[in-house]
């Protein structure tokens, strides 16, 4: 209990230190935006690129684990999104609630966690749910809203609008580019690690922080949903586990060890990335930033509560 408690208290303690920030006044009213900026336009596209660019094939090619892990959080985010779909604005709107069911926060909570709770063994396999969660599911969730602010278009000309806005996006363009470093030498000069070391590090304080500024802002009480804000970490905190240890144990049957790892990673809150989605494409994030705030809250009971009956 207090080491998940001592690895979420952490990342509680930014999204706390940006909301205090904004309400005394400190950062003003266009800080939310300007930090979002440049966490998916630099800080972001350098940690995706770092990640890709050191990966070993043999910590990658794990067919069972991403089998039970990228079909588990498939069809979280499939389920979430039809039913939102019908109680939303628009495609781009249930896409959104779609990442934040099934978007696990693998890159800045799963690595500290699985490392205390799993040792350096489990750290190949959250590497490819990182993967899996930020490049892969992200980059579905964009042309699918890009496909969206092209509806009425000829299908020609809506794939060469999606494709060139999926190509020009930052957080799909560096992990590809990641993926040619080990292809084509020996690995980056040690000046280039530095800074992708320096930047992509930013990454994660910078975008709690900016959800802590975007959770201060005052809005009106007819603003919150909390129906929704429940079913999304229903399905983010159950669900989405649930599904993984089934696919894990019936379809793909994985050793103990990758079937603890898995249902460890698929329990997990919500990551930034929705948040950041949000922002970038100007979509509505207040149920957004309330499912990453009580999913991360309410995980210190649930993964706890996983380790204990996984062990």
């Amino acid at each position: 209990m207090l080491s998940t408690l001592f690895v979420v208290l952490p990342v509680f303690a930014l999204i706390f230190a940006g909301w205090l920030v904004r309400r005394v006044g400190v950062l003003g009213p266009h800080a939310t935006t300007e930090l979002s900026r440049f966490v998916v336009h630099l800080a972001l596209p350098a940690l995706l690129f770092d990640i890709v660019a050191h990966a070993r094939w043999a910590d990658l090619w794990r067919p069972g684990f991403v089998g039970a892990f990228g079909l588990g959080a498939g069809l979280t985010f499939v389920l979430a999104v039809a039913a939102r779909l019908p109680r939303v604005r628009s495609l781009g709107d249930a896409v959104i609630d779609g990442l934040n069911a099934g978007y696990a926060n693998t890159g800045f909570l799963g690595f500290p966690l699985v490392l205390a709770a799993l040792g350096r063994d489990a750290m190949g396999p959250t590497l490819v749910a990182t993967i899996l969660t930020v490049c892969v599911l992200f980059a579905v969730a964009i042309v699918l809203i890009e496909a969206s602010q092209q509806a009425g278009t000829p299908p020609a000309r809506l794939a060469l609008k999606v494709g060139r806005s999926v190509l020009g996006n930052p957080l799909l363009v560096a992990p590809a580019l990641g993926t040619l470093v080990p292809l084509l030498g020996p690995g980056l000069p040690v000046p280039a690690e530095s800074f992708l070391t320096l930047l992509g590090g930013a990454a994660s304080p910078c975008a709690l922080v900016a959800l802590g500024l975007f959770l201060a802002e005052k809005r009106t009480a007819a603003a919150a949903d909390h129906g929704s804000t429940a079913l999304l970490v229903g399905f983010k905190l159950f669900l989405q586990p649930a599904v993984t240890w089934i696919l894990a144990t019936t379809v793909f049957g994985l050793s103990p060890t990758l079937t603890q790892t898995a249902v460890l990673l698929a329990a997990l809150p919500t990551g930034t990335g929705p948040f950041m989605l949000a922002e970038l494409y100007r979509r509505d994030a207040s149920i957004t930033s309330s499912v990453v705030l009580v999913s991360t809250v309410a995980s210190v009971l649930t993964l706890t509560g996983v380790l204990a009956l996984s062990s």
